[in-house]
């Protein structure tokens, strides 16, 4: 893991940017996809795939690699984004996203892509595959750490729950969760589908050792991922706060953009707005 000084925070602010860029225009040319979850973890994985994890693009199956398990496989779009722009695949395969025989399906498929840890579809089976990673890791005696990303609607799911009193039981400290807490999903906000809160005290009573970050926030949440490690005889859950369709201001918060993709007009307008924010930050760079 490199240093985290201002400079680093910027390039991966770009890197962010990036990925949002890329996402936008694979989701305008699939035509179907998630857009407002996607960018709204562009910051996470842009901390993830250059800064936290320890890994190789180029050898993507390398034993010690940390593994990062995402549940929501819905928001694939900003995965095959971040992996392609560290090189684990050619940029110009992101137009291929949801094409009969891509292998960017529109959720991934662990035997198609190499780096994709696990297959997802439907929501919540991702925290029991970590959980079960986890547990193999440590009977191996191995060193890797295990990340799971997933969304805040997934844990109104009942697996999801047993899950995660399993892996509190079992003091997974190899384990961090990420729960993308943007309280939006396809039918409308969390809260009036079906309330979560209290979030928090839930993972407490289930043995989870609890950090709330402000997803956006790439310096935030590499703290909390840092401390998550420092963490021992728990599994760490950090709820972080996003902003659904975060960089582009007629998708922002806007839940009926859980499950749409913008058509040539809104993916021109959205794609300046994006290039508007990367001249900002290479202005701060200077």
């Amino acid at each position: 893991m490199f240093e985290l000084n201002d400079a680093k925070i910027i390039e991966l602010e770009e890197k962010a940017n990036k990925i949002r860029e890329l996402t936008i225009s694979s989701l305008l040319e699939a035509g179907s996809g998630h857009s407002a979850g996607s960018l709204g973890m562009a910051d996470i994985f842009a901390a993830f795939y250059f800064h936290l994890l320890n890994h190789d693009p180029k050898n993507p199956e390398w034993d010690e690699r940390d593994r990062l398990v995402l549940s929501n496989g819905h928001i694939c779009p900003v995965r095959y984004a971040a992996m392609a722009l560290s090189g684990y695949f050619p940029i110009e395969e992101l137009k291929t996203l949801r094409k009969i025989n891509s292998r960017l399906q529109g959720h991934p498929h662990r035997t198609s892509l190499p780096g994709v840890e696990t297959t997802s579809g439907p929501l919540g089976e991702g925290v029991s595959q970590s959980i079960g990673i986890a547990l193999a890791a440590r009977l191996d005696k191995k060193k890797y750490h295990i990340y799971c990303v997933s969304s805040d609607g997934e844990h109104q799911e009942g697996n999801t729950w047993e899950a995660v009193m399993f892996a509190g039981k079992q003091k997974l400290d190899n384990l961090t969760l990420i729960i993308d807490r943007n309280n939006i999903q396809i039918d409308g906000f969390t809260e009036d589908v079906m309330p979560l809160e209290p979030l928090k005290e839930k993972y407490e009573a289930f043995n989870w050792h609890v950090l709330e970050v402000d997803g956006n926030n790439i310096r935030a949440f590499i703290d909390a991922s840092a401390q998550a490690k420092s963490i021992h005889e728990k599994p760490t859950v950090i709820i972080a706060h996003t902003i659904p369709g975060k960089g582009v201001d007629f998708m922002e918060n806007d839940f009926t953009w859980h499950g749409k993709t913008p058509d040539k007009d809104q993916a021109k307008k959205a794609l300046s707005e994006l290039r508007t924010l990367e001249g900002k930050i290479e202005s701060e760079s200077q």
